[in-house]
């Protein structure tokens, strides 16, 4: 079989946001605890953190991750993490029916994000607080003033402001499982006057509003409409949160969904742009699609976890080679919207829903998809050009017309690598790959990397991490795609 992929130097789709490939990191199981930090671990450094997670995640090079929730902020009292530890209080944490100890929080993150060669983007309580907190957060976080919370921070030991540009304003605000979640017009009252308060704070800053939580609320829609109507002077983001499971078992519809996440951008691009005409603003709000992943494996077991525990292993996805090639199929989603999606955070980063696993005292290793996400932050940098793949379809119960083969192509700001990403969604045909390369003249194949194998349901974990890894693939005869595989093939000059 032969699939066809065709680019045009001149046809680009645009820029490529280095932040497109953040993370996340939520108070919530042991994404923190015994995940990022774990202070009597052999591995562990002088504020706690393990260096050998720290290794991993520098490795995926992520440029943003989102913190400290996700649910959890809805309930999240900034202060509690904060000052001398021994004075920080244990409270009930609500969103995830856990016990928060506080020994990590802002003080603490910040340095962790430097350390991890990234940047914070911070989320603000708008469920049990709102704009007053929230511009005191700013405070603390950004001023040089000789003034309360900046001279707070100072006294606990950070004299320079953290300075962090990126705000998220709330959580999920029309999920029904949020702390005090809210309409749409009372969401969009807070949001705005919390968005204008902190920008009074910091003008510098740029703010994320909440969208619908995901595709499939009541609320989709209408409540992106009516946020933007109240916000859109004063934001530059709307969020978009989407997971993806394969709980029926049939691979061919979970792949499929992939088509769905290219959709759900396409329908908010269109609501912010229907505002935008409406406002006659010149003004672009872009999307930052802030949570998604493959999330299923662990639904059953977690329900079956006793409350009010610390640190409890929730949400611990054991991700397989299927999931590697759905995620890598959807980072492909997100290079072809580059356009307007600049932000984006695979959630989550350590243990909970993860590409990086730890075990207390123990290893950490890389999951399956931890790969595909490495290979495209690290090479998916430059801009984005339009790629048609032409493979023919196959179709399911819930889906028609799904191209067998989908893909991204990024050229290096120096323009002398070009960058394919190719997922075949076959689940029995290979395919010879036939490139046609407009203004490419003096480039040539020169590596091919893929996730592959016979084995879609192959793991990594802690008695064999090196199950499901990448294979640097022979291109002298041609370039292939195996069947159900991702793949990256690099082009030099």
């Amino acid at each position: 079989m032969k699939a066809t992929i065709s680019f045009n130097k001149e046809e680009t789709i645009g820029k490529v946001d280095k932040r497109i490939y953040g993370s996340f990191i939520e108070h919530l199981g042991r994404a923190v605890y015994n995940g990022i930090y774990e202070p009597d671990h052999k591995e562990a450094d002088d504020l706690g953190f393990r260096k050998d997670v720290l290794d991993l995640v520098k490795k995926l090079n992520v440029p943003i991750v989102r913190y400290p929730g996700g649910n959890f902020v809805s309930g999240y009292n900034w202060e509690d993490g904060t000052g001398p530890r021994d004075k920080r209080p244990r409270k009930l944490e609500l969103a995830w029916e856990s016990i928060e100890t506080n020994q990590v929080g802002i003080d603490e993150f910040q340095e962790w994000a430097k350390r991890a060669d990234s940047d914070v983007m911070m989320a603000v309580n708008l469920g049990t607080r709102g704009p007053e907190e929230a511009r005191q957060l700013v405070e603390y976080c950004n001023l040089d003033t000789d003034t309360v919370y900046a001279n707070k921070r100072k006294e606990n030991g950070f004299e320079k402001p953290f300075g962090i540009k990126l705000w998220c304003l709330g959580n999920e605000m029309d999920g029904p499982w949020q702390i005090c979640g809210k309409t749409a017009n009372e969401y969009a009252r807070v949001a705005t006057e919390t968005a204008k308060m902190m920008k009074w704070v910091d003008p510098s800053i740029e703010l994320v509003a909440c969208g619908s939580s995901n595709l499939e609320m009541p609320t989709f829609g209408t409540w992106e409409k009516t946020v933007l109507e109240a916000t859109y002077p004063y934001i530059d983001y709307l969020s978009l949160h989407s997971y993806y499971g394969n709980r029926d078992g049939d691979t061919a519809e979970f792949f499929a969904k992939a088509v769905d996440m290219d959709s759900f951008i396409t329908q908010v691009e269109n609501i912010c742009d229907e505002v935008k005409a409406e406002k006659g603003t010149d003004k672009q709000i872009n999307l930052s699609f802030d949570e998604w992943n493959v999330w299923y494996h662990s639904n059953d077991q977690d329900k079956e976890i006793e409350p009010w525990q610390i640190a409890p292993p929730k949400l611990e996805d054991v991700y397989n080679l299927e999931d590697a090639v759905m995620v890598g199929s959807m980072m492909i989603v997100l290079l072809n919207h580059c356009d307007r999606v600049k932000v984006a955070c695979l959630a989550q980063l350590v243990n909970v829903i993860a590409p990086i696993m730890t075990e207390v005292g123990g290893d950490a290793w890389a999951q399956t998809i931890y790969y595909p996400f490495m290979y495209t932050s690290t090479y998916g940098r430059g801009t984005a050009l339009k790629v048609s793949c032409d493979a023919g379809t196959y179709d399911t119960k819930e889906h028609t017309a799904i191209p067998n083969v989908d893909g991204a192509a990024v050229l290096s700001e120096d323009e002398k690598t070009l960058t394919l990403f190719l997922v075949n969604r076959s689940l029995s045909e290979e395919f010879d790959v036939d490139l046609k390369a407009c203004g490419f003249e003096g480039y040539k194949v020169v590596k091919q990397v893929a996730m592959e194998g016979e084995d879609l349901q192959a793991v990594n974990d802690a008695a064999n991490m090196n199950n499901v890894v990448p294979v640097e693939k022979c291109v002298e005869d041609g370039v292939k795609l195996s069947a159900h595989s991702w793949n990256m093939i690099q082009l030099e000059k």
